[in-house]
């Protein structure tokens, strides 16, 4: 590792040091875009399965790129989180994507965003989940990024580790804004998704599966979509 790429990576640690548990999400969100000169960051748990888990983001732009990804159920965190690498995409106003839905929303939803740079977590050879940070602007972000990138998300994951039983099981949402859209993450989704599963008689993953495709097919996200399955009276269809 080069001295440049354990700044950026001593960075997070020193900003993160002695942070409590519900505010180390916001925290290391902020932390990694001063280290890495990004324009928002995000992190999640999880990211590869149904049941993953936004920790946080660092600004309203930030939270809508992870709610779109949350939503369509691909793109840059979701890949970098199942093949264990960094995942890069540029140009997203003008190039299309590997990820046809999520390359859809963003230039409906974000076209401002031109990159998104997306690193695993590891938490030794399991990957915990994943960081995006992302740019505004041609050449924010570079090869500079993608050698420090990988350094700065050990660094996140070495942060988290104390915390993350408490994060995981402990019952509470980290202290981010807007509530219904971290409660969505972390606790409605599931209990929106065992209802329609009841309702249909669906399995759960055909359940979210259809509560995706409801959102997308609407315009609205995810959350909302819980929130009017969840509104409805228990014997509704």
């Amino acid at each position: 590792m080069t001295a440049d790429e354990m700044g950026a990576a001593r960075w997070v640690t020193e900003a993160t040091a002695g942070v409590s548990p519900r505010e180390l999400p916001r925290r290391l969100c902020a932390a990694v875009c001063e280290s890495l000169g990004a324009d928002g960051a995000t992190l999640s748990l999880l990211t590869d399965t149904p049941s993953r888990q936004l920790l946080g983001a660092s600004n309203a732009m930030a939270l809508r790129l992870e709610e779109i990804q949350f939503t369509v159920l691909e793109g840059p965190c979701i890949s970098a989180a199942s093949s264990g690498e960094p995942v890069v995409a540029e140009d997203l106003p003008g190039t299309p994507t590997p990820w046809p839905l999520f390359g859809a929303s963003m230039r409906e939803q974000l076209p401002e965003v031109h990159a998104v740079y997306a690193f695993p977590v590891y938490f030794g050879d399991y990957v915990l989940g994943s960081l995006d940070v992302l740019a505004l602007r041609p050449g924010t972000l570079g090869e500079a990024t993608m050698r420090q990138g990988p350094h700065v998300a050990d660094a996140v994951a070495a942060a988290l580790v104390p915390a993350r039983a408490q994060l995981i099981t402990g019952g509470e949402a980290p202290d981010w804004e807007p509530e219904d859209i971290v409660r969505a993450h972390w606790f409605d989704t599931r209990r929106a998704v065992g209802t329609v599963a009841a309702r249909r008689g669906l399995g759960p993953e055909e359940a979210l599966a259809l509560m995706r495709a409801q959102a997308f097919r609407t315009g609205q996200t995810l959350a909302a979509i819980t929130a009017e399955v969840l509104s409805r009276p228990p014997d509704a269809a």
